[in-house]
């Protein structure tokens, strides 16, 4: 057995499940699932009409998939990218720098196999809080994670002057998370870019994960990315700058497994190298409908306008009782909690039947910090009436006395 498998920790979502068991929930309500990011909004209808198209499903089946991906699917992306992040300058190009990927959960990990070297001492950066699949990529490829806190003291953002220089020298990989996830905070195109400089003096990637950049509050302020901050630094071959997206929250597509990396095709040649073993190519009747779902915008739009819709709804009954903010990004809240974080989580579910995750589950205590501590994320994915009915509820739970009792 690969004695690295030892090293990783138990997935967050189990330890929850661990932590509420023998928990009753409070059987006068109905379950309203807040825990996990998965987009509940419906499908769009052009989206499922395509897929049902028999010709369509049957010519999919009927071949093997490849890995490099369909040249309409590309397109589509490399359009994509080339729009969203104005990259007018250089573009994107849909022949080298683009890889259609089975969802960024795949690639992030992935690309970590590839980019690290086994054979040497190396650390790999990666902010906390954090998608858990950092911190097993890095260990399985024979890396140091090093997490790099993300406080209310630094606006949620990954503070770098932590990172000392020695952590720096060994780095091989850096991962971030922009908009983050758990905090929606979004890093400036001044904040990219000095991570850009920092991997030219040290010579490492940047992984930056941006599944959550289509959903942010002001539709005149989309987020940054790694990419737009590359080219506005007249980066034309994007060295070491590795950008990964996905349909799952932009589209409501989560089944689909589809999303994109894209960025220095050097590094994507090795990437196609690796997949190509790896095996993780889109059956091709995906790739179609991932081409159209692409090259739509306005569904994309209307799937934005609803979580403004909730969060604005949510705030006008929590905001008064318990202070928290509406992120600039992403479809969570990070609210303290008024106790330790595990037990407002199963006093929760035992008063509201509401789940929510500890914040402390999705970070990693470091120097006596764990950024995660007595914070719970919760994920506004349920529908509009479900979100009102649990503010509802929280205010109840918040105002009354059952979490200290």
């Amino acid at each position: 057995m690969n004695k690295r498998l030892d090293l990783l920790h138990p997935y967050p979502f189990e330890r929850l499940n661990e932590l509420l068991r023998g928990v009753s929930p409070a059987s006068n309500y109905n379950f309203i699932p807040l825990s996990m990011g998965e987009p509940q909004h419906k499908t769009p209808d052009f989206l499922i009409d395509f897929f049902c198209d028999e010709k369509t499903v049957r010519d999919g089946l009927g071949a093997y998939p490849p890995t490099r991906g369909i040249p309409e699917l590309r397109s589509a992306i490399a359009d994509f990218i080339n729009q969203r992040f104005q990259l007018t300058s250089n573009p994107i190009n849909a022949e080298n720098q683009v890889l259609p990927v089975s969802g960024t959960r795949e690639a992030l990990f992935s690309i970590a196999q590839t980019i690290i070297d086994p054979g040497k001492e190396s650390t790999t950066l990666l902010p906390n809080p954090f998608y858990q699949i950092y911190e097993g990529a890095a260990l399985l490829a024979g890396s140091q994670p090093e997490y790099v806190p993300c406080t209310q003291k630094t606006n949620y953002l990954p503070d770098f002057d932590q990172v000392d220089e020695s952590t720096w020298q060994k780095c091989q990989l850096l991962y971030i998370c922009t908009p983050g996830n758990p905090t929606g905070a979004v890093m400036s195109n001044a904040d990219l870019q000095y991570l850009i400089r920092m991997s030219d003096k040290y010579d490492f990637v940047i992984a930056s994960d941006e599944c959550y950049s289509e959903i942010y509050a002001d539709e005149a302020k989309p987020p940054t990315g790694l990419l737009q901050a590359a080219h506005d630094m007249g980066r034309a071959d994007y060295k070491n700058c590795m950008s990964f997206n996905s349909l799952s929250k932009r589209s409501n597509l989560p089944g689909l497994r589809s999303g994109y990396v894209a960025g220095d095709a050097e590094m994507l040649d090795k990437y196609l190298l690796y997949r190509t073993y790896h095996g993780a190519a889109m059956p091709i009747h995906n790739q179609n409908l991932s081409s159209i779902a692409w090259a739509d915008e306005n569904h994309v739009k209307d799937n934005r306008q609803l979580y403004r819709e909730k969060f604005s709804a949510v705030m006008d009954i929590l905001g008064p009782v318990w202070e928290m903010e509406i992120p600039p990004a992403s479809f969570y809240l990070w609210p303290e909690t008024p106790i330790d974080d595990r037990e407002f989580t199963r006093k929760l579910i035992q008063h509201t039947n509401i789940k929510v995750v500890p914040g402390s589950f999705l970070s990693r205590e470091v120097r006596n910090l764990n950024p995660g501590r007595n914070r719970i994320r919760m994920a506004l994915v349920a529908s509009l009436d479900e979100c009102v009915d649990a503010a509802g509820r929280l205010k109840s739970f918040i105002q009354g006395s059952q979490y200290s009792g």
